[in-house]
Protein backbone atom coordinates (compact mmCIF):
# COMPACT_ATOMS: atom_id res chain seq x y z
CA UNK A 1 0.00 0.00 0.00
CA UNK A 2 1.31 3.27 -0.74
CA UNK A 3 1.83 5.20 2.28
CA UNK A 4 2.54 8.42 3.78
CA UNK A 5 3.59 8.27 7.83
CA UNK A 6 3.62 11.22 10.18
CA UNK A 7 5.92 10.30 13.60
CA UNK A 8 8.80 11.79 15.19
CA UNK A 9 9.98 9.72 18.91
CA UNK A 10 11.00 6.36 18.64
CA UNK A 11 7.63 4.94 19.38
CA UNK A 12 6.90 5.89 15.78
CA UNK A 13 9.99 4.87 14.45
CA UNK A 14 9.58 1.45 14.98
CA UNK A 15 6.30 1.32 12.97
CA UNK A 16 7.54 2.74 10.64
CA UNK A 17 10.23 -0.02 9.98
CA UNK A 18 7.82 -2.53 10.67
CA UNK A 19 5.55 -0.93 7.46
CA UNK A 20 8.94 -0.34 5.31
CA UNK A 21 10.23 -3.93 6.23
CA UNK A 22 6.32 -4.90 5.26
CA UNK A 23 6.88 -3.77 2.22
CA UNK A 24 4.36 -0.79 1.84
CA UNK A 25 5.48 1.88 -0.44
CA UNK A 26 6.29 4.87 2.05
CA UNK A 27 5.64 8.17 -0.15
CA UNK A 28 6.36 10.75 2.12
CA UNK A 29 7.58 10.83 5.89
CA UNK A 30 6.07 13.92 7.99
CA UNK A 31 8.13 14.26 10.99
CA UNK A 32 8.88 16.92 13.80
CA UNK A 33 11.83 19.71 12.80
CA UNK A 34 15.10 18.95 14.09
CA UNK A 35 15.07 20.04 18.03
CA UNK A 36 18.42 21.04 19.88
CA UNK A 37 19.32 18.25 22.21
CA UNK A 38 21.97 17.16 24.64
CA UNK A 39 25.04 18.51 26.39
CA UNK A 40 26.03 20.74 23.56
CA UNK A 41 22.09 21.76 22.58
CA UNK A 42 22.76 20.12 19.43
CA UNK A 43 19.97 19.79 16.84
CA UNK A 44 19.15 16.69 16.33
CA UNK A 45 17.09 14.72 13.83
CA UNK A 46 14.20 12.87 15.08
CA UNK A 47 14.47 8.76 15.49
CA UNK A 48 11.76 8.77 12.43
CA UNK A 49 14.04 11.39 10.28
CA UNK A 50 16.94 9.14 10.67
CA UNK A 51 15.14 5.80 9.71
CA UNK A 52 13.45 7.94 6.50
CA UNK A 53 17.53 9.04 5.64
CA UNK A 54 18.71 5.51 6.09
CA UNK A 55 15.95 4.33 3.90
CA UNK A 56 16.24 7.35 1.33
CA UNK A 57 12.71 8.21 2.03
CA UNK A 58 11.28 11.59 0.98
CA UNK A 59 10.62 13.70 4.47
CA UNK A 60 8.82 17.03 5.23
CA UNK A 61 9.50 18.98 8.28
CA UNK A 62 6.97 21.54 8.75
CA UNK A 63 6.64 23.28 12.27
CA UNK A 64 2.64 23.66 11.55
CA UNK A 65 0.49 22.12 9.58
CA UNK A 66 -2.11 24.80 9.88
CA UNK A 67 -2.82 27.14 6.78
CA UNK A 68 -4.05 30.07 9.29
CA UNK A 69 -1.28 29.52 11.65
CA UNK A 70 1.76 31.18 12.86
CA UNK A 71 3.80 29.07 9.86
CA UNK A 72 1.43 29.20 6.85
CA UNK A 73 4.39 28.58 4.53
CA UNK A 74 5.22 25.38 5.78
CA UNK A 75 1.36 24.58 6.02
CA UNK A 76 0.91 25.04 2.28
CA UNK A 77 4.13 22.96 1.36
CA UNK A 78 2.82 19.98 3.68
CA UNK A 79 -0.20 20.28 1.74
CA UNK A 80 1.59 20.00 -1.90
CA UNK A 81 4.00 17.56 -0.68
CA UNK A 82 1.08 15.41 0.89
CA UNK A 83 -0.83 15.93 -3.12
CA UNK A 84 2.42 15.20 -4.77
CA UNK A 85 2.68 11.72 -2.32
CA UNK A 86 -0.78 10.49 -3.87
CA UNK A 87 -1.00 7.47 -1.24
CA UNK A 88 -4.14 5.77 0.06
CA UNK A 89 -3.46 6.34 3.90
CA UNK A 90 -1.68 8.32 5.85
CA UNK A 91 -0.36 6.47 9.42
CA UNK A 92 0.37 8.56 12.62
CA UNK A 93 2.11 7.65 15.49
CA UNK A 94 2.94 10.52 17.93
CA UNK A 95 3.38 12.92 15.65
CA UNK A 96 2.95 15.78 18.14
CA UNK A 97 1.38 17.96 15.72
CA UNK A 98 -2.25 18.50 15.40
CA UNK A 99 -3.65 17.28 12.19
CA UNK A 100 -6.39 19.95 10.62
CA UNK A 101 -9.35 19.17 8.97
CA UNK A 102 -7.71 19.43 5.18
CA UNK A 103 -5.33 16.92 6.30
CA UNK A 104 -8.47 14.56 6.91
CA UNK A 105 -10.20 15.45 3.64
CA UNK A 106 -6.91 14.90 1.62
CA UNK A 107 -7.17 11.38 3.07
CA UNK A 108 -10.42 11.05 2.38
CA UNK A 109 -12.02 9.51 -1.18
CA UNK A 110 -12.33 6.11 -3.28
CA UNK A 111 -9.08 3.94 -2.58
CA UNK A 112 -8.09 5.41 0.24
CA UNK A 113 -8.74 4.39 3.94
CA UNK A 114 -8.23 8.38 5.61
CA UNK A 115 -5.76 8.83 8.58
CA UNK A 116 -5.32 6.12 11.03
CA UNK A 117 -3.61 6.66 14.23
CA UNK A 118 -1.56 4.03 16.85
CA UNK A 119 -2.56 4.83 19.93
CA UNK A 120 -0.80 3.64 23.35
CA UNK A 121 -4.37 2.72 25.13
CA UNK A 122 -7.38 0.98 25.52
CA UNK A 123 -9.47 4.14 23.81
CA UNK A 124 -11.60 6.07 25.46
CA UNK A 125 -9.12 5.21 28.75
CA UNK A 126 -6.35 7.98 28.33
CA UNK A 127 -6.96 10.23 25.10
CA UNK A 128 -4.49 12.59 24.82
CA UNK A 129 -0.53 13.39 25.19
CA UNK A 130 0.71 10.57 27.92
CA UNK A 131 -1.31 7.65 27.89
CA UNK A 132 1.67 5.18 29.28
CA UNK A 133 2.76 7.96 31.86
CA UNK A 134 -1.17 8.05 33.11
CA UNK A 135 -2.11 4.23 33.25
CA UNK A 136 1.27 3.64 35.32
CA UNK A 137 0.24 6.69 37.46
CA UNK A 138 -3.01 5.40 37.69
CA UNK A 139 -2.14 1.82 38.61
CA UNK A 140 -4.68 0.54 35.83
CA UNK A 141 -3.67 -3.03 35.32
CA UNK A 142 -3.76 -3.08 31.77
CA UNK A 143 -3.46 -1.04 28.90
CA UNK A 144 -2.27 -1.77 25.11
CA UNK A 145 -2.67 -0.34 21.48
CA UNK A 146 -5.63 0.97 19.59
CA UNK A 147 -5.70 1.57 15.90
CA UNK A 148 -8.14 4.29 15.58
CA UNK A 149 -9.68 6.05 12.03
CA UNK A 150 -9.01 9.80 12.82
CA UNK A 151 -11.75 12.41 12.94
CA UNK A 152 -11.39 15.99 14.02
CA UNK A 153 -11.75 15.53 17.73
CA UNK A 154 -8.97 14.36 19.78
CA UNK A 155 -8.60 10.74 20.02
CA UNK A 156 -12.13 10.62 19.04
CA UNK A 157 -12.20 8.41 15.99
CA UNK A 158 -13.57 4.83 15.57
CA UNK A 159 -11.09 2.01 16.88
CA UNK A 160 -9.69 -0.56 13.83
CA UNK A 161 -8.09 -2.75 16.07
CA UNK A 162 -8.14 -2.81 20.19
CA UNK A 163 -5.55 -5.16 21.93
CA UNK A 164 -4.38 -5.45 25.16
CA UNK A 165 -1.48 -5.98 27.67
CA UNK A 166 -0.94 -6.42 31.77
CA UNK A 167 1.08 -3.54 33.31
CA UNK A 168 3.48 -5.33 35.91
CA UNK A 169 3.15 -3.26 39.10
CA UNK A 170 5.08 -5.85 41.34
CA UNK A 171 7.73 -8.16 41.59
CA UNK A 172 11.74 -8.04 40.54
CA UNK A 173 10.47 -6.04 37.19
CA UNK A 174 7.66 -3.32 37.57
CA UNK A 175 6.71 -1.52 34.62
CA UNK A 176 8.14 1.62 34.04
CA UNK A 177 7.28 3.77 31.40
CA UNK A 178 10.07 3.22 29.34
CA UNK A 179 9.25 -0.47 29.38
CA UNK A 180 5.98 -0.55 29.06
CA UNK A 181 6.47 2.20 25.80
CA UNK A 182 8.36 -0.70 24.52
CA UNK A 183 6.18 -3.34 24.71
CA UNK A 184 3.93 -1.22 23.10
CA UNK A 185 5.59 0.42 20.24
CA UNK A 186 6.12 -3.18 19.21
CA UNK A 187 2.91 -3.86 19.40
CA UNK A 188 1.39 -1.03 17.71
CA UNK A 189 3.94 -1.52 15.04
CA UNK A 190 2.76 -5.33 14.28
CA UNK A 191 -0.63 -4.22 14.27
CA UNK A 192 -1.01 -1.00 11.83
CA UNK A 193 0.68 -3.73 9.74
CA UNK A 194 -2.29 -6.12 10.63
CA UNK A 195 -4.99 -3.69 10.28
CA UNK A 196 -3.39 -2.28 6.83
CA UNK A 197 -3.24 -6.12 5.75
CA UNK A 198 -6.93 -6.31 6.93
CA UNK A 199 -7.72 -3.17 4.78
CA UNK A 200 -6.70 -4.58 1.34
CA UNK A 201 -8.49 -7.44 2.19
CA UNK A 202 -11.88 -5.52 2.64
CA UNK A 203 -11.57 -6.82 6.44
CA UNK A 204 -12.29 -3.52 8.19
CA UNK A 205 -14.59 -2.92 10.55
CA UNK A 206 -14.80 0.10 12.34
CA UNK A 207 -16.45 0.67 15.77
CA UNK A 208 -17.40 3.97 17.73
CA UNK A 209 -15.86 4.94 20.68
CA UNK A 210 -18.09 4.31 24.14
CA UNK A 211 -19.22 7.75 25.43
CA UNK A 212 -18.30 5.98 29.41
CA UNK A 213 -14.80 5.67 30.41
CA UNK A 214 -13.64 8.57 28.76
CA UNK A 215 -9.91 9.59 30.37
CA UNK A 216 -7.54 12.62 29.49
CA UNK A 217 -3.78 11.93 29.49
CA UNK A 218 -2.55 15.50 30.19
CA UNK A 219 1.12 16.60 28.94
CA UNK A 220 3.83 15.44 31.73
CA UNK A 221 5.19 18.48 33.35
CA UNK A 222 8.49 18.95 34.85
CA UNK A 223 7.20 20.03 38.09
CA UNK A 224 4.92 16.64 38.59
CA UNK A 225 7.89 15.03 39.59
CA UNK A 226 8.85 16.77 42.87
CA UNK A 227 7.94 13.99 45.25
CA UNK A 228 5.21 14.59 47.66
CA UNK A 229 6.12 12.28 50.69
CA UNK A 230 2.71 13.48 52.33
CA UNK A 231 1.12 11.14 49.66
CA UNK A 232 0.91 7.28 50.62
CA UNK A 233 3.93 5.32 49.54
CA UNK A 234 1.87 3.27 47.15
CA UNK A 235 0.87 6.53 44.92
CA UNK A 236 4.72 7.41 45.50
CA UNK A 237 6.22 4.27 44.30
CA UNK A 238 3.29 4.17 41.17
CA UNK A 239 4.42 7.72 40.12
CA UNK A 240 8.21 6.72 40.24
CA UNK A 241 7.96 4.45 37.94
CA UNK A 242 5.62 6.47 35.52
CA UNK A 243 7.93 9.53 35.56
CA UNK A 244 10.83 6.80 34.39
CA UNK A 245 12.53 7.73 32.23
CA UNK A 246 11.35 11.15 31.84
CA UNK A 247 11.50 13.44 33.79
CA UNK A 248 12.60 11.77 36.30
CA UNK A 249 11.25 11.66 40.23
CA UNK A 250 13.26 14.26 42.31
CA UNK A 251 13.52 15.72 45.38
CA UNK A 252 15.78 17.83 47.56
CA UNK A 253 18.06 15.79 50.33
CA UNK A 254 21.02 17.56 52.07
CA UNK A 255 20.71 20.71 49.43
CA UNK A 256 20.91 18.32 46.63
CA UNK A 257 18.32 17.61 44.18
CA UNK A 258 17.93 13.92 44.00
CA UNK A 259 16.30 11.85 41.03
CA UNK A 260 15.00 9.00 42.45
CA UNK A 261 14.34 6.17 39.78
CA UNK A 262 13.06 2.74 41.82
CA UNK A 263 11.59 2.15 44.76
CA UNK A 264 9.34 -0.39 46.53
CA UNK A 265 6.55 0.09 49.26
CA UNK A 266 7.96 -0.66 52.34
CA UNK A 267 6.39 -3.95 54.11
CA UNK A 268 3.05 -3.04 56.52
CA UNK A 269 4.10 -2.16 59.78
CA UNK A 270 8.15 -1.26 58.45
CA UNK A 271 7.68 2.33 60.68
CA UNK A 272 6.37 3.72 63.73
CA UNK A 273 4.53 7.43 62.85
CA UNK A 274 7.09 9.92 61.68
CA UNK A 275 7.11 13.26 59.27
CA UNK A 276 6.57 12.03 55.71
CA UNK A 277 9.91 12.59 53.70
CA UNK A 278 12.31 11.54 56.80
CA UNK A 279 14.37 8.54 56.22
CA UNK A 280 12.99 6.08 58.75
CA UNK A 281 16.09 3.79 57.84
CA UNK A 282 18.85 3.58 56.01
CA UNK A 283 18.87 -0.35 55.41
CA UNK A 284 21.88 -2.12 53.13
CA UNK A 285 20.06 -1.81 49.76
CA UNK A 286 17.49 0.86 50.44
CA UNK A 287 16.98 3.98 51.98
CA UNK A 288 13.86 3.71 53.74
CA UNK A 289 11.40 6.97 54.01
CA UNK A 290 7.87 7.63 55.70
CA UNK A 291 5.40 8.96 53.79
CA UNK A 292 1.82 10.17 54.47
CA UNK A 293 0.90 6.51 54.87
CA UNK A 294 3.30 3.56 55.35
CA UNK A 295 7.06 3.76 53.62
CA UNK A 296 8.53 4.08 51.08
CA UNK A 297 11.99 2.25 49.95
CA UNK A 298 14.50 3.97 47.64
CA UNK A 299 16.50 1.06 45.84
CA UNK A 300 18.07 3.54 42.68
CA UNK A 301 19.12 6.60 43.04
CA UNK A 302 20.88 9.61 41.26
CA UNK A 303 23.07 12.59 42.78
CA UNK A 304 23.62 15.80 40.60
CA UNK A 305 26.22 14.99 38.10
CA UNK A 306 26.29 11.57 38.81
CA UNK A 307 25.09 8.13 37.34
CA UNK A 308 22.12 6.37 38.50
CA UNK A 309 23.35 4.01 41.44
CA UNK A 310 21.81 1.46 43.80
CA UNK A 311 21.05 2.67 46.99
CA UNK A 312 23.63 -0.09 48.04
CA UNK A 313 26.41 1.82 45.86
CA UNK A 314 24.97 5.26 46.61
CA UNK A 315 25.08 4.97 50.10
CA UNK A 316 29.24 3.80 50.16
CA UNK A 317 30.17 7.24 49.21
CA UNK A 318 26.69 9.21 50.82
CA UNK A 319 26.50 8.10 54.33
CA UNK A 320 22.93 9.06 55.34
CA UNK A 321 21.09 8.67 58.99
CA UNK A 322 18.28 7.88 60.39
CA UNK A 323 16.04 11.34 60.97
CA UNK A 324 17.24 13.14 57.76
CA UNK A 325 14.76 14.59 55.51
CA UNK A 326 13.86 15.28 52.14
CA UNK A 327 12.26 18.50 51.57
CA UNK A 328 8.38 18.94 50.80
CA UNK A 329 7.56 19.78 47.42
CA UNK A 330 5.81 22.75 48.66
CA UNK A 331 9.30 23.99 50.20
CA UNK A 332 11.51 23.23 47.13
CA UNK A 333 12.60 26.30 45.23
CA UNK A 334 10.97 26.59 41.54
CA UNK A 335 14.33 27.09 40.24
CA UNK A 336 15.10 23.24 41.31
CA UNK A 337 11.85 21.56 40.87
Amino acid sequence: MRIVFAGTPDFAACALERLHAAGHEIALVLTQPDRPAGRGMRLQASPVKRFALAQGLPIAQPRSLRLDGKYPTDASEAREALAAANAQTMVVAAYGLILPQWVLDAMEGPGRYGCLNIHGSLLPRWRGAAPIHRAIEAGDTQTGITIMQMDAGLDTGATLMVEAVPIVHDGAEPDTTGSLHDKLAALGARMIVDTLERAGQGGLHAVAQPEAGVTYAHKIEKHEAQVDWAQPAETIARRVRAFNPFPGAASQLNGEAVKIWAATVAPDGAMADATPGTIAAVLPDAIRVATGHGAIDLTQLQRPGGRRLAAADLLRGWPLQAGQAFEAAALIPAALA
